[in-house]
């Protein structure tokens, strides 16, 4: 991969040392990742997808689920300490996390936020996440993944 193809997240991964794979698809606008995972034949169940919230406090912390899931918002506040969490409009991802909707990876962000991941995370060798921008997936070890972001799992969807 040329390196002015990499996107941050993909040049944190490097720094740190971290194994991990590519994927690059053809994709011009936002599509979801439900969307994404039917046209490359990809299981659900360890592909993640990034939100991020703000809490009651004014802080900003990251939630990262499968991607068929909904987010538990009460689940989510008490994993973070918070009384109660909202997801962030839309028109606010890129200025907060330096990253499009759709492109959006906990690796990296302009901010290093709280980062919590649904506990089904560790049940897979190897997990599917936005690679930091539309059309580019990073598959990576969950260890690894948790270890750069200094993010922690918990029961955190809706059953």
């Amino acid at each position: 991969m040329a390196k002015e193809q990499k996107t941050n997240a993909m040049r944190i991964l490097d720094r740190n040392k971290i194994s991990y794979t590519v994927n690059l698809y053809d994709c011009p606008e936002f599509i979801d990742a439900v969307t994404v995972a039917d046209q490359l034949g990809q299981p659900y169940e360890s592909s993640f997808k990034t939100l991020v919230a703000v809490g009651k406090s004014g802080g900003h912390f990251v939630f990262v689920i499968p991607i068929a899931a909904e987010l538990d918002l009460k689940a989510a506040a008490r994993s973070v300490g918070e009384k109660a969490v909202e997801l962030i409009h839309v028109k606010d991802i890129t200025p907060l996390t330096g990253y499009v909707r759709g492109g959006c990876t906990p690796i990296g962000m302009k901010k290093a936020f709280p980062t919590v991941f649904h506990s089904t995370l560790t049940d897979y060798d190897t997990v599917i996440l936005s690679g930091g921008r539309i059309g580019a997936q990073i598959l990576l070890a969950p260890a690894d993944l948790l270890r750069v972001t200094g993010g922690k799992t918990a029961d955190i969807i809706q059953e």
